[in-house]
């Protein structure tokens, strides 16, 4: 294996650390890319890997992204990420959760850990009892807390509507076409606002039968999950694994908008230039699915109540119309234009 200074996606990051707990079974790595703003922010998801190199490179992209992401939010946060290798079918017992938070708890607060792909509050509630550097536990009445998917879906949703403002020059989602990817907490709680907007809906997820009760319920079209990358709609909203806007699959897209809350969309860089080549309207990723991490965020500092969360969710549609006019003044990619602001942010412009 190369050493992790040589790995295409590492980006000056501060740390990377690679965990063993040989009694529980715990291999997770944890990336923290910048600490510029404050301590480096990010969920730990737990996914397995046919290939352990996969997992670094997650762990280097995703880190990287939060930097962006907690930049452009607003709070005093950089960017983390923790990854968990999960044997094919291995449950969470609750000694490897206690040895993730122990690793957490070794890097005296430079990371913070929340919930991710994989993960549940409940999990967070085991972490939390070897570490204090832990977001995304149970929130009682109006405080912050709990699964951020929600507030992540209620941001995402927000975004749709600025780009079809932007694209469709309409404030109404009724009547747009809408390919949704991934039924899971996010992309279910974006279906159901859009849905009560009376968008038409198709829904497709690597979950058939999520994806079918979900559409029937909503009165949606179903979609395989590879194809609904190639449907026609005036929407596309990846919700799922990052990494499917590739040079064949952005060939393929017959959408004017591409808008959702997966992480890393782009597989690379050039794909964004891509993108913005076929005058297609794209809301960067880390902008766009911001509101989780701001939820987590103003948990974490003890600040704010869910009124306060909702309300700096609700400038995201504004950031994203600033990236977009830059974009079409410059001629620059909305992807370049979001990554320039954030690395001006984080002291690395």
């Amino acid at each position: 294996m190369s050493a992790v200074w040589d790995f295409a996606d590492f980006d000056d990051h501060e740390h990377v650390h690679m965990f063993r707990d040989r009694a529980s079974g715990l291999t997770a790595v944890i990336a923290v890319h910048s600490t510029h703003l404050g301590p480096g922010a990010g969920g730990v998801r737990y996914w397995h890997y046919p290939e352990r190199a996969a997992a670094i490179t997650d762990a280097l992209r995703l880190s990287r992204g939060m930097s962006y992401k907690n930049a452009m939010a607003g709070p005093p946060l950089g960017g983390g990420k923790g990854v968990i290798l999960a044997d094919e079918g291995q449950a969470k017992p609750p000694e490897l959760l206690a040895a993730f938070g122990r690793a957490v708890e070794s890097l005296g607060g430079a990371y913070v850990t929340a919930e991710d792909v994989g993960m549940s509050v409940a999990d967070m509630v085991e972490i939390a009892r070897a570490t204090r550097h832990v977001s995304g536990l149970p929130a009682a009445g109006d405080a912050v807390g709990g699964n951020p998917s929600p507030l992540t879906a209620l941001g995402v949703y927000l975004g749709i509507k600025a780009a079809i403002r932007e694209k469709l020059g309409t404030d109404s989602a009724a009547g747009v076409g809408v390919a949704v990817k991934g039924a899971g907490g996010v992309g279910e709680g974006v279906a159901r606002r859009l849905a009560a907007d009376g968008a038409k809906l198709i829904l497709a997820d690597v979950d058939l039968a999520r994806a079918k009760a979900l559409s029937e319920e909503l009165g949606a079209d179903l979609a395989d999950s590879a194809a609904i990358m190639e449907v026609e709609a005036d929407v596309l909203s990846p919700n799922a694994l990052g990494a499917t806007l590739t040079e064949q699959s952005i060939e393929r897209l017959k959408v004017s908008i591409v808008a959702g809350a997966a992480n890393n969309q782009l597989a690379t860089d050039a794909d964004g230039q891509r993108i913005h080549d076929r005058g297609i309207v794209y809301a960067p990723d880390y902008v766009i699915n911001a509101g989780g991490i701001i939820n987590v965020a103003l948990e974490y500092l003890g600040q704010g109540s869910r009124e306060e969360v909702e309300s700096r969710i609700g400038a995201i549609p504004g950031r994203l119309a600033e990236i977009w006019a830059e974009s079409k003044a410059s001629g620059t990619p909305a992807s370049v234009v979001a990554d320039r602001m954030a690395q001006t942010l984080i002291g690395r412009g």
